[in-house]
C-alpha cells in the first residue's frame, strides 16, 4: 500500500489522507460492538469500539487479511463529544487491536444506528496483495 500524502500537507493524526493499493478487495459490513452471539456486553463507547474492531479483524481473517491490509474505514458514531473527550483511550484501543496502521478514514456522527444499544459502527475495505 502507498500512503498518499501531498507535499507540504500536514500529516494527519490517526488516519491517512489516502491509500493506493492493488490486490483482492475485501469488504467488511458495518461491525458494531456486540459479541459473536449478537449480544452487547457493555454500553461503554470504548468497550463497544474495541469489540467492533475485534469483530472487523475476525471477518478480515476469514479472507486471509489482517489489519495491515485495511485501506479505508468509515466510522459511524452516535456521540462526537464522547469520541473527542475519550480520544486518548480510543487511540490506545485502536493501536492495541489494529496496530500502527492508519487507513484512509471518515467519521460521521449519526442520530442512531440500526442496533439500538450500538454507539459505534465501523465499515471497512481491505486490499490483500496478489501473491
Amino acid at each position: 500500500m502507498q500512503i498518499l500524502q501531498p507535499p507540504g500537507w500536514r500529516r494527519p493524526g490517526g488516519y491517512s489522507n489516502g491509500i493506493a493499493a492493488e490486490g483482492r478487495l475485501v469488504f467488511v459490513a458495518g461491525m458494531v460492538g456486540w459479541d459473536e452471539n449478537c449480544e452487547f456486553q457493555s454500553d461503554d463507547f470504548i468497550a463497544q469500539s474495541a469489540q467492533a474492531l475485534k469483530n472487523t479483524v475476525a471477518v478480515l481473517a476469514e479472507a486471509g487479511a489482517g489489519p495491515e491490509h485495511v485501506a479505508r474505514m468509515t466510522w459511524y458514531i452516535t456521540d462526537k463529544q464522547e469520541y473527542v473527550t475519550r480520544g486518548r483511550e480510543m487511540g490506545e484501543v485502536y493501536r492495541e487491536i489494529i496496530g500502527r496502521h492508519y487507513p484512509a478514514t471518515a467519521m460521521l456522527e449519526v442520530s442512531a444506528l440500526m442496533e439500538d444499544r450500538a454507539k459505534v459502527e465501523i465499515e471497512t475495505t481491505a486490499v490483500v496483495p496478489h501473491e
